[in-house]
């Protein structure tokens, strides 16, 4: 396709479904875009949005490299609220015991005890030990003799964590850390300051116990951080948790993977951010550029971490200006492409192009990608759940009820089930499409920060190219009224693409 700016695109697709693979490799990269081309002519700010499925398969053997790719640091809060219920801390013992037992040998590790400061559990220096029969066994013995007192400062955990992986030549590093409390010391060591020099050397999995910690302040750190905030209720859970989250690691075999965006002329990246399984924050290389060199630069480059086969979505957004551009064809706007750093190995997909279709006709231009409709939805159902986490800290019961019914209304016409079903720990859900609720006797301030966890793992969505999405096709301009807001929608839409209303159409058009 050509790469010049404002190049003409053939064909007529109503919505826009690209794809490509590549040719030789141990592992194999696939990059799919979805997309609504139309866009209005008239619009003061066009923004075109487009969600990119990137897949990775065959990266379970290793890619073919030898030798260990995961350097591994476990940090366990040790602060004094770990003390009560005992359950807690032997709970803490017990799963870092088994995530150090599934090391395969030659894998660096180190555990680390978080307090208002950070201290080396084992080794004793601040260094990391190579896993071998011998050093997990004094691993676990020192883990098993750990008792809680102090505070919490997740700031100088994090950076412990960073300066023992500097030292490290593996490609993978990241950081398994457990807390049952809010940052308290935060003075000592600025999170914020610590995210930005961590950001990009290794990747953090957060994970809540007991009942006083805050899930909104883990996101912040396992967004930038490109990893995940989870919970358990039961403490006896937590050791199981942590073998599933070490297989999930010991897995992944490709340390990195670089997305590029090329806009054309009088095209712009606005952002670029995962999605799916989890919300990820994702910086440009340029971001501390000037708007200017980075225009000039062209490409905007975003490194996303640690593969192996999986899938992962992307929610890329553009801004576009339509003066001097013709109507009635696509354009091209912007291309992406797919790489992995210094690995010639891996086959990767060929670039792929992201459209616009400059259009007077508001039947085509206010409908959107079924995709980009999905994660939209997903994005206000986290803002519902934040809003009824925050009434009921201020003790407005009836304030809370309301959002966690547009929570539910929001769950049931995306499909998320498994989070309406931890909504319904919460709420007696009386009618989910209309988001009719009654809060729970007895629920908890702690309950909600298991909901925002849960709620942190988005579902994976609609397909490209199913029957309610975006197909190869004609353009269809019909319409139907909505049945809950009566206001005339896209014929096709799998729900109501207005803001304030989203109902699911159970029928097809």
């Amino acid at each position: 396709m050509d790469r010049d700016t404002g190049a003409s695109v053939n064909g007529h697709a109503q919505g826009m479904h690209a794809t490509g693979g590549g040719a030789v490799g141990n592992a194999a990269v696939d990059l799919e875009i979805s997309q609504w081309k139309y866009l209005s002519a008239e619009a003061r700010e066009p923004q075109m949005h487009a969600i990119l499925t990137v897949r990775a398969d065959g990266t379970a053997n290793g890619g073919g490299r030898a030798g260990p790719v995961l350097a591994q640091i476990l940090v366990v809060d040790c602060s004094s609220s770990m003390a009560y219920p005992q359950e807690k801390l032997r709970a803490a013992h017990q799963a870092a015991v088994a995530a150090l037992r599934m090391l395969p040998d030659g894998t660096p590790f180190a555990v680390v005890r978080g307090t208002q400061s950070a201290t080396m559990v084992y080794p004793r220096t601040e260094t990391m030990a190579r896993a071998d029969a011998r050093h997990r066994a004094a691993a676990e013995q020192a883990v098993h003799r750990l008792i809680a007192g102090g505070g919490t400062c997740i700031g100088s955990w994090l950076d412990l964590s960073r300066r023992l992986l500097t030292e490290q030549d593996e490609p993978i590093g990241h950081v398994l850390l457990l807390t049952d409390g809010k940052n308290q010391h935060d003075e000592m060591m600025p999170l914020s300051d610590v995210l930005e020099a961590c950001a990009g050397r290794f990747v953090c999995d957060a994970w809540g116990i007991g009942d006083g910690w805050d899930a909104r302040e883990l996101l912040r750190v396992t967004s930038r951080l490109h990893g995940e905030t989870s919970s358990v209720k039961e403490e006896t859970a937590l050791a199981q948790e942590y073998e599933q989250v070490m297989r999930r690691l010991l897995a992944k075999s490709i340390p990195e993977l670089a997305i590029s965006v090329t806009p054309m002329a009088g095209a712009e990246v606005r952002y670029l951010k995962q999605v799916f399984p989890t919300e990820v924050e994702l910086a440009p290389d340029d971001a501390g550029r000037s708007d200017e060199v980075r225009r000039s630069a062209g490409a905007r480059r975003f490194v996303t971490r640690a593969w192996g086969d999986e899938t992962r979505r992307y929610q890329l957004c553009l801004s576009a200006d339509p003066t001097g551009r013709p109507r009635g064809e696509d354009m091209q706007l912007a291309v992406v492409d797919l790489d992995v750093p210094g690995d010639g190995r891996v086959r990767l997909p060929s670039p792929q192009p992201c459209v616009v279709h400059w259009t007077d006709d508001p039947a085509l231009s206010r409908h959107t990608d079924i995709q980009v409709e999905h994660f939209e939805q997903y994005r206000r159902l986290g803002e519902a759940v934040a809003a009824a986490t925050d009434a009921h800290r201020r003790g407005d019961r009836d304030l809370a009820e309301q959002h966690l019914g547009r929570a539910a209304h929001l769950a049931h016409a995306i499909g998320a089930d498994q989070l309406l079903g931890r909504l319904e720990e919460l709420v007696e859900i009386v009618d989910a499409a209309a988001g009719r609720v009654r809060i729970r006797p007895g629920v908890a301030a702690v309950d909600f920060e298991h909901l925002i966890a849960a709620g942190s793992h988005s579902t994976y969505g609609p397909e490209s190219g199913s029957a309610d999405g975006t197909h190869i096709g004609g353009a269809a301009t019909a319409t139907r009224p909505c049945p809950a807001c009566h206001e005339e929608i896209p014929a096709d839409a799998r729900f109501c693409n207005r803001p304030e209303c989203g109902h699911r159409l159970r029928e097809g058009p």
